[in-house]
């Protein structure tokens, strides 16, 4: 069993098609993803915190939302400093990401619901990592949690949709997590009322959101 937070790291190399350090290691025998907080890029509109933070902070979400979407994740140091570390997800080959992504999979349906909740601005084809029709994993949530609305997503099959009484309970279960004390060590306060206030509207307008006129609804590229 590998034993994410106090494993022995060891670096195999660096995925180079990533824009922040992203590092490919081993624990245990198993292959992980390492992004030590010394080597991310300043971003004009994330002044405050650290992505890695971000990353484990929608790790919590998943898990407390009982989605189970983003791969088992800690915070823990590393050979540079402190960082997000995540047990690596290979997907099945077998699998069409893009056939699957547009579909009306269930897991994908959470994956929209979650990323609507934690304002994610960055869900490529290549953040989605599908084992099988029911394990669908995602990945790379740094970019979210801002305190504007930056969703941007290939998923958008279901805007317009009423959400489910069984989602809406999601949102109001996230209502109640956001403010646990762990996420104000990860999150700004004015990123967790922003999170708050969306799940919120969210609630009021009972469906799934739709793309804006105002920014770029899907990211680019978009794999």
């Amino acid at each position: 069993m590998i034993d994410l937070q106090n494993g022995e790291i060891t670096i195999v190399g660096r995925i180079t098609d990533a824009s922040n350090a992203t590092l490919l290691a081993h624990i245990d025998g198993e292959q992980v993803v390492y992004k030590p907080i010394a080597g991310e890029r300043p971003l004009w509109d994330f002044p405050d915190g650290h992505l890695a933070y971000r990353e484990y902070a929608a790790f919590l979400i998943s898990e407390h939302l009982g989605f189970e979407i983003v791969p088992p994740t800690v915070l823990r140091d590393g050979p540079y400093g402190e960082g997000m570390v995540q047990l690596w997800i290979e997907p099945n080959a077998e699998i069409d990401v893009v056939e699957i992504s547009q579909s009306t999979n269930v897991k994908i349906r959470e994956m929209v619901l979650f990323d609507a909740l934690i304002n994610n601005g960055d869900r490529k084809f290549g953040h989605i990592l599908p084992l099988d029709e029911r394990n669908i994993y995602g990945c790379d949530h740094g970019v979210t949690f801002n305190v504007e609305n930056k969703l941007r997503t290939v998923l958008w099959q279901w805007s317009g949709d009423t959400f489910t009484p069984h989602e809406n309970e999601k949102i109001e279960i996230f209502k109640k997590v956001i403010v646990d004390s762990r996420y104000e060590a990860l999150l700004t306060d004015a990123e967790i009322a922003a999170a708050i206030s969306r799940a919120d509207n969210l609630l009021s307008m009972g469906t799934f959101p739709e793309p804006s006129e105002d920014w770029p609804a899907i990211p680019w590229p978009p794999f």
